[in-house]
């Protein structure tokens, strides 16, 4: 098993993990966000991917996200973990949380959603119904409570377009539709992933509350302080697992 860690360029400060090569590549679909860094992360071999560029300037809705998982299986990755920040927008989906995800609902628009898309000789439907590798899931699980690390073990994640954040009517709609959490990475990431059966599972770090759930406006300095916290809690996640 080969692990691709998706995630901000902050990741590559891990304990435990030594980066020994790059990688560029080209694929069918264009160029990815970043050369992939190659290394090890306590003995076991990784390949990372900073989704948003190195530095951190590519918005959400012009990653492109065929590019980095083609060039991810082209790696040799079997299983990916996709680290996201996300606002939180029910009770239990509070700031500096960690919740690992089961389930998506997706608002994006105009991303390219397939591989499958072009110079076909049938048409390829996935089964979506269970968005994560229930395998991965329980992986990162188990291994948060061996590590004594609070997780959330479930949450509907709705994926918007983004680069704005969302309006407090939005986040409404969105928690009658069941969602838990608001993010904009979420897809087409995963359903690409599983277009070339690679196991995909997320950890979700709750940088703020979604808008209309606190008084006053979002800043960046809150969501800062959230993600440090948070994201200390993922490394440590990352270097058990």
């Amino acid at each position: 098993m080969k692990i691709a860690i998706i995630g901000g360029t902050g990741l590559t400060q891990i304990k435990g993990l030594e980066l020994s090569d790059t990688k560029k590549i080209t694929t069918p679909f264009g160029s990815p966000s970043a050369d992939y860094q190659l290394g090890q992360l306590n003995g076991k071999e990784i390949i990372f991917l900073a989704r948003h560029g190195n530095p951190h300037l590519i918005p959400p809705h012009k990653i492109n996200y065929c590019a980095n998982i083609w060039g991810l299986k082209e790696l040799g990755a079997t299983t990916i973990i996709a680290v996201a920040a996300v606002g939180g927008i029910t009770k239990e989906m509070y700031p500096g949380r960690i919740v690992i995800p089961n389930q998506i609902i997706d608002y994006s628009y105009g991303r390219q959603h397939s591989f499958f898309e072009e110079n076909l000789t049938e048409v390829v439907h996935i089964d979506f119904s269970f968005p994560y590798s229930e395998k991965l899931r329980k992986k990162l699980i188990n291994t948060a409570r061996q590590a004594h690390i609070d997780v959330f073990t479930e949450g509907v994640y709705g994926c918007t377009q983004g680069p704005r954040l969302e309006t407090a009517a939005e986040i409404s709609r969105m928690e009658k539709d069941g969602c838990d959490l608001v993010g904009m990475t979420g897809m087409p990431e995963a359903a690409l992933a599983r277009e070339l059966e690679l196991d995909y599972a997320a950890c979700a770090v709750i940088a703020n509350w979604a808008a209309g759930k606190t008084e006053g406006t979002i800043t960046m300095s809150e969501i800062e302080q959230n993600l440090k916290q948070g994201m200390t809690e993922v490394a440590a996640l990352l270097a058990k697992i």
